[in-house]
């Protein structure tokens, strides 16, 4: 006999990851796609992520044998700026082609919070080639930063990278704040540093391309003053924007998600102290779990009547038999 079950997705840089299963256990299958969903004119485009997503999702459920799926979750990169398509379209093609009768949207910085906290107040610290905090006292939502490499993401990898780049560019010039360990490493990274603008400037990809030196500044910081000052500046950075969505009241928890953390002590240590800080009132606690896991907690929730998380069109877009 054949049971209904729930979708998730996660729809970031490197495809969709997705999981079916039975609300109340633990996901019965999952598999991956290597094509990020395309952008366009519409911002993201729902059709492109159907074409991806459907035989997956009829897949996984055949595998884990399951009937319909009458719920899902779906959290996307770009969506609170570039998910009108997705809000309009995606809850009638997901009930058209896999009988899904509720739905929730979100943003992948909520995905990164339910994963990391699930229903709980606090802020999230999401963090990989760009930087973005998110926070909830569970009647609203708060954003600081996330605005991208040219405008923001201060903190995030691309942050560390460019200003590790700058101080190997100081030193190569003999300026002040130059640090001659970062200028070995980008000459052995990326060739002659006279070349760097011509091979970063041009690039589409230009934020990835910053961000892939952050671990070389983290690997320099124990003997390079230059470098972890660099990862201090960040941790203040990544403090001010938890800083500014972080409920002020209570004892919400504080958690970091995202492969930047990866750089691991010179980065958590300066990061650690600057929140305990500022933020002497909120518990640091580690993550629970990824976006993916995040999306399953949002979908198990929906299909039991028990998602607390606040709805904002922006962010999280809760539809049943398309309506809102």
């Amino acid at each position: 006999m054949t049971v209904p079950g729930y979708l998730a997705v996660d729809s970031g840089g490197s495809g969709l990851r997705v999981a079916v299963g039975v609300p109340g256990r633990e996901p019965s299958a999952r598999a991956e796609t290597r094509e990020p969903v395309r952008t366009g004119a519409r911002g993201i485009d729902p059709v492109h992520l159907m074409d991806q997503l459907v035989p997956v999702a009829r897949s996984l459920a055949a595998e884990a044998g399951l009937g319909t799926l009458d719920t899902a979750a779906v959290g996307a990169a770009g969506f609170a700026s570039l998910g009108d398509a997705l809000r309009a379209e995606l809850p009638g093609a997901l009930a058209r082609e896999l009988g899904v009768r509720a739905v929730a949207l979100a943003a992948d910085a909520v995905t990164a919070y339910a994963g990391a906290l699930g229903p709980r107040p606090g802020a999230v610290l999401a963090a990989g080639t760009g930087l973005i905090a998110l926070g909830t006292d569970l009647t609203r939502w708060r954003r600081a930063d996330g605005w991208g490499h040219l405008l923001g993401d201060c903190g995030g990898g691309a942050w560390i990278g460019r200003a590790g780049l700058e101080a190997a560019l100081r030193a190569h010039d003999g300026r002040d704040g130059g640090s001659a360990p970062l200028l070995a490493r980008a000459e052995e990274r990326f060739g002659p540093v006279r070349g760097l603008p011509g091979l970063l400037y041009p690039r589409a990809d230009r934020a990835a391309v910053l961000a892939s030196f952050a671990p070389q500044v983290a690997a320099c910081a124990a003997l390079d003053p230059v470098a972890a000052e660099v990862l201090r500046a960040a941790a203040r950075h990544m403090t001010d924007s938890a800083a500014a969505v972080c409920p002020p009241d209570g004892a919400p928890e504080v958690a970091f998600t995202g492969g930047l953390f990866k750089l691991g002590k010179p980065l958590l240590v300066p990061l650690r102290a600057e929140l305990a800080r500022r933020l002497p009132h909120a518990r640091q606690v580690p993550a629970e779990g990824d976006p993916l896991h995040g999306a399953v907690r949002i979908a198990t929730d929906l299909a039991t009547d028990r998602l607390a998380l606040p709805a904002e069109p922006a962010l999280l877009c809760v539809l049943r038999d398309g309506k809102g």
